[in-house]
């Protein structure tokens, strides 16, 4: 089955016509002027979130194109050829099917297959979590999760963000580096008797997450650790492999879960085991809530939908190369770089699903930091940097904090004036992007002592913000499980969506490939010093390498 290309489509044209009428100059404080009803019009309400789209670089007529384009591409029906089962993953000839890890008993593709393997997880980590914490050996305290790329980064985001509902007498660990010193610095605070490693590679094979497993091996051994069977569990296909490492405990997934998407398989046992059953539970049925919501809102109360035609809009039309995403909740700061890796490894692609060398760019550079961090980091350039990034903030109305139980009234009280205080910095960030100041207004402003040396119309200028600068708010209640799993399907099916109006195969990461197949190539050769047949960089560098 093939689809339209949004650059072959009538609205694309008309697109481009609107950008240099009118597109091009838009002015959100103008927008707001003429449109006292652009928040209310523009505020889209999905399951466990409202995003406020109104500082968005986009009016009406944008949007009637984008929707319209969004049809001639026939993205209802691309959407529901993935979420039916069919291989719109064709250079693997692959479904895309992680929308069916959530769907509930007897719903969505191969139902029985998933339901038997949660089913089985879970019972495994209850049976692990009934006894977590104690000082018995074999009582776990840490878990070590073991992965790299979707195997890591998914369920590195999730426990900490989640922290209010982790159990309280285990500790999480993340070892995903190939540098010795990520599993050293974790091992060396750790008993054999009380770790839990989980090993997740689907093939059992990823070169950096075997070299950490065997390491992680050799160090439960010289440490006196005692059956491996029981401190040591894999989520891979692999069985076999698995059982000549000593590991008799696996939970397995299957190839229609691409690495990126698969936190809701065994991927997740960590999530698991951090959160419980009720609570893992929970976080599926809201990401499959969010699954409703896209399979069968009309586009033009889809949410997904929305983001995803702005990220075209912006990318081929704005010239924004990136966007940063400002979480103002600590409990979310590895969201950032789990995005990276969905946008980025999805879209970051250079012909169509046909092979076709594209004529625009796709994936937009993905980034963030926590809110108030960022403000002393990188928001400067924000605000008066020459390049225009949209920025995404993420704002909860409520705090979630694993508060001890003897919590006094008057930290309770800080702690709450603290959330504020939060709330209060990424409303004022947003609303300083959009309005700026002006010269003149900087200028009526009390001029630092030390600048005296300097004529007060140059610190003014100095003082500027130029304003009109784009951002969204999403606005969650809490962050829970049920809200988290929402909001990580929500950006699943947002770069689905830009992905399939650009035309291309959001499923497959080709581009990873060429580096893993030159390091295996290379990885003899810092052994041997044989450069014979390379190019005369890397062979400088070897010999660099291997001089004493």
């Amino acid at each position: 089955m093939t689809f339209p290309r949004c650059d072959q489509t009538v609205a694309w044209s008309a697109l481009a016509g609107h950008f240099e009428a009118h597109g091009r100059e838009l002015d959100l404080r103008q927008l707001f002027a003429d449109n006292p009803d652009r928040v209310h019009r523009l505020s889209i309400q999905a399951p466990e979130m409202l995003c406020d789209l109104s500082r968005s670089h986009w009016d009406v007529t944008t949007q009637r194109h984008l929707f319209d384009m969004a049809r001639e591409c026939r993205l209802e029906a691309h959407r529901d050829a993935m979420l039916s089962g069919q291989a719109i993953n064709q250079t693997e000839g692959r479904a895309v099917l992680h929308t069916a890890l959530r769907a509930p008993k007897g719903q969505g593709p191969h139902s029985e297959l998933v339901h038997e393997v949660l089913e089985r997880m879970l019972a495994y980590v209850d049976g692990v979590r009934l006894t977590a914490g104690g000082t018995a050996p074999g009582q776990i305290t840490d878990v070590v999760n073991i992965g790299i790329g979707g195997s890591d980064l998914g369920p590195q985001m999730v426990v900490p963000a989640l922290d209010a509902f982790v159990h309280p007498g285990l500790t999480f660990h993340f070892v995903s580096n190939a540098d010795g010193q990520d599993l050293a610095s974790v091992l060396r605070r750790l008993r054999p008797e009380h770790t839990l490693f989980v090993i997740a590679s689907k093939t059992f094979t990823t070169q950096e997450t075997m070299a950490n497993a065997q390491a992680a091996k050799q160090w439960f051994l010289d440490e006196g650790g005692q059956d491996i069977a029981q401190h040591f569990v894999a989520t891979t296909t692999n069985v076999a492999g698995a059982a000549e490492f000593g590991i008799t405990t696996t939970f397995g997934f299957w190839d229609w879960v691409g690495g990126r998407f698969s936190m809701w398989s065994s991927i997740g046992l960590p999530i698991a085991l951090a959160l419980g059953s009720t609570h893992f539970k929970a976080m599926l049925a809201g990401a499959h809530a969010m699954d409703q919501h896209f399979a069968q809102a009309p586009l033009e109360s889809n949410l997904p939908v929305y983001l995803g035609m702005l990220d075209v809009w912006y990318r081929n039309f704005k010239g924004y190369t990136s966007r940063c995403v400002a979480p103002y909740h600590h409990g979310l700061r590895r969201l950032p770089a789990y995005l990276q890796q969905l946008v980025m490894e999805s879209n970051g692609k250079g012909v169509d699903a046909q092979g076709e060398s594209l004529p625009y760019a796709t994936s937009e550079v993905v980034w963030g930091e926590p809110g108030t961090n960022g403000q002393h980091a990188f928001f400067q350039m924000l605000h008066q940097g020459l390049d225009v990034i949209p920025v995404e903030f993420i704002l909860v109305k409520r705090a979630s904090y694993r508060a001890p139980a003897s919590l006094s009234p008057a930290l309770r009280n800080m702690w709450d004036q603290q959330h504020h205080v939060l709330l209060a910095n990424g409303l004022a960030q947003a609303q300083a992007l959009m309005w700026g100041k002006t010269a003149e207004q900087a200028l009526k402003e009390a001029v630092p002592t030390a600048s005296q040396a300097m004529p007060p119309e140059v610190i003014a200028r100095h003082r500027a913000f130029p304003g009109n600068r784009p951002s969204m708010t999403l606005l969650l209640d809490e962050v829970t499980p049920r809200s988290l799993g929402a909001l990580i399907a929500l950006h699943e099916h947002r770069t689905f969506v830009s992905g399939a109006l650009w035309g291309i195969n959001s499923f497959d990461q080709w581009g990873v490939e060429l580096g893993k197949a030159m390091c295996k190539e290379l990885l003899p050769r810092l052994a041997s010093g044989d450069t014979s047949g390379l190019d005369a960089a890397t062979a400088a560098m070897i010999g660099r390498l291997r001089s004493s």
